[in-house]
């Protein structure tokens, strides 16, 4: 790659035969191995908190929320590295800051350390996301840009399906570093194959400005709720000085920040496309829903091995049932959108999610896996239903460049989104938890083994194996721990149960959709932007 302008006929110079076939391999790899990490370390999670100085898993949740915020952060730098120095260029060297994040991550003994790893290693992977689409579609000729769109979504849905169980499988049989020990590897094989196919490819420079007071706002304000919700339940939330500081400065960067971003002739986020009524109902449904997905798949995947004793294998195994109807959903929804108005099916997807939260929010059984894969097979089928829709509502009545900045935008504000959820899903469970605790207390009638006259069947046999009074005591006292923690994951089930309720009304807001003809270079651009918005 050099830094010359582009001849008039560089695009003719695409790649062809087994470079082809190699660059889409070697592409396909890299949008994985990002979107792996998302998921996979949920899995994981417990495992890295214990080795990192022994923190409480909440602590090791930090290097997930963070990291999810920064992949969103970096979308505008994307645009802006890209214009500047070329799209190839800049996927090359963000994989090896890709590397050099994950052998970081690799190596870090304290939580300290490794969250501010796993934040570079999110900038660099938020980078290649939107570069590594625009890189692959520019080697394919205008008629097949669509089986190459194809192909990216193809592997934008297989970390998402597979990550949990990934990870699990990962953290149990070689370790939880060993995820980092293989990015360094990969990240480096994606990089080097990178520069030597597309060697002395030129681009073309643009000197477009930044809107670095934007970014910088926007980084602020989504660091700081994140902090707030991370460290809350931690450290007793606004009795603590810094959180306070924290809340302080969120609350006065938002207005400052929504003034900048408006008067901005290039903002970071387009705030302008919120005066479009489709795009503002989608962008909030798409949010509140993956705010609420996001936070419930990762809350239950680690709650399962602490709550329950699952393994980490067997905790991601759990979701694997996703898969059997949840790719085939996506496929069938991108036709179906095409000729039905997307609000009825946003708003059957949004009843169907409540449904299956509400009934998972009815587990009562830790032992019986039964009670989980039904409920996880039909949450597939939503969950393949999920994007589609609302990316078409959300991009409705915008064209041009204007619907490649709405994606970023929704992008940008969904992945954050998920981040938050993931905190906001733990502060009900922390809440909730001793709620129960002391309702099954009372309940049960006091605090003696003698009292238990409710479980007095089970005290007998605890007694026939040989426990002590205290034993059994303790033995009680851990089974109501359990069950409440049971019903307190319930809870965040039922009132995301309940959100979904309210968004299944509110997508009717926005107006009616049609999918009118429209060209394939249009029809490729509505595709492009759609398959941005729906990467997990």
């Amino acid at each position: 790659m050099n830094d010359a302008s582009p001849s008039s006929g560089s695009r003719d110079a695409r790649l062809c035969g087994w470079p082809f076939i190699l660059f889409n391999v070697v592409f396909g790899l890299a949008h994985m191995i990002v979107l792996f990490n998302a998921g996979s370390y949920v899995a994981l999670l417990p495992h890295a908190a214990g080795d990192l100085g022994g923190v409480l898993p909440s602590f090791g949740t930090w290097a997930q929320t963070d990291f999810m915020i920064a992949l969103a952060l970096a979308f505008p730098i994307a645009r802006w590295l890209a214009a500047r120095f070329g799209e190839g260029r800049v996927f090359v060297w963000a994989f090896v800051v890709y590397a050099a994040a994950s052998a970081l991550c690799s190596i870090d003994v304290s939580i300290s350390a490794f969250v501010p790893a796993r934040i570079f290693l999110g900038l660099a992977g938020g980078l290649t996301l939107p570069l590594g689409q625009s890189l692959l579609l520019q080697e394919y000729p205008d008629r097949l840009k669509s089986m190459g769109l194809a192909i990216w979504g193809l592997f934008t849905l297989m970390p998402l399906t597979l990550g949990f169980a990934a990870g699990g499988w990962i953290a149990d049989e070689w370790g939880w570093r060993s995820l980092f020990y293989l990015n360094i590897p990969l990240s480096l094989a994606v990089s080097g194959f990178t520069a030597a196919l597309l060697h002395r490819r030129p681009f073309e420079v643009r000197r477009e400005p930044f809107d670095f007071v934007g970014f910088l706002l926007l980084a602020v304000i989504l660091g700081g709720l994140q902090t707030i919700l991370n460290e809350g339940n931690d450290f007793d939330w606004f009795d603590d000085p810094f959180l306070r500081i924290v809340l302080l400065i969120v609350v006065a960067a938002v207005p400052i920040w929504i003034v900048w971003e408006l008067g901005e002739r290039q903002p970071a986020v387009d705030l302008r496309l919120f005066k479009n009524r489709n795009f503002a109902v989608g962008v909030l449904c798409l949010t509140l829903g993956f705010l609420s997905l996001q936070g419930l798949l990762s809350l239950f995947v680690v709650q399962l091995q602490m709550l329950m004793g699952y393994s980490s294998t067997l905790a991601g195994m759990v979701f694997l049932p996703m898969i059997l109807l949840g790719i085939p959903m996506i496929a069938i929804m991108h036709e179906v959108a095409k000729h039905v108005d997307v609000r009825l099916l946003a708003s059957v997807n949004a009843l169907g999610f409540a449904a299956t939260y509400y009934w998972i929010g009815l587990f009562d059984d830790p032992q019986s896996y039964d009670q989980i894969f039904w409920p996880m097979v039909l949450a597939g089928v939503f969950l393949g239903s999920f994007f589609t829709p609302l990316t078409v509502l959300t991009l409705k009545g915008l064209s041009g460049d204007q619907m490649l900045r709405a994606a970023e935008a929704a992008n940008i504000l969904r992945i954050a989104a998920g981040a938050l959820g993931i905190t906001w899903q733990g502060v009900v469970l922390f809440r909730r938890l001793p709620f129960h605790q002391l309702q099954l207390s009372d309940h049960f009638g006091g605090r003696t083994s003698a009292s238990y006259d409710v479980l007095q069947p089970i005290v007998e046999k605890l007694q026939q194996v040989g426990l002590d009074p205290g034993m059994i005591e303790r033995k009680l006292q851990l089974m109501m721990k359990q069950q409440a923690g049971i019903l307190a994951l319930n809870d965040a089930f039922l009132l995301s149960s309940y959100l979904c309720l309210g968004l299944a009304f509110l997508v009717w807001l926005a107006r009616p959709t049609r999918e009118p003809a429209v060209s394939r270079a249009e029809t490729v651009r509505v595709v492009r932007s759609e398959e941005l918005m729906e990467q997990p």
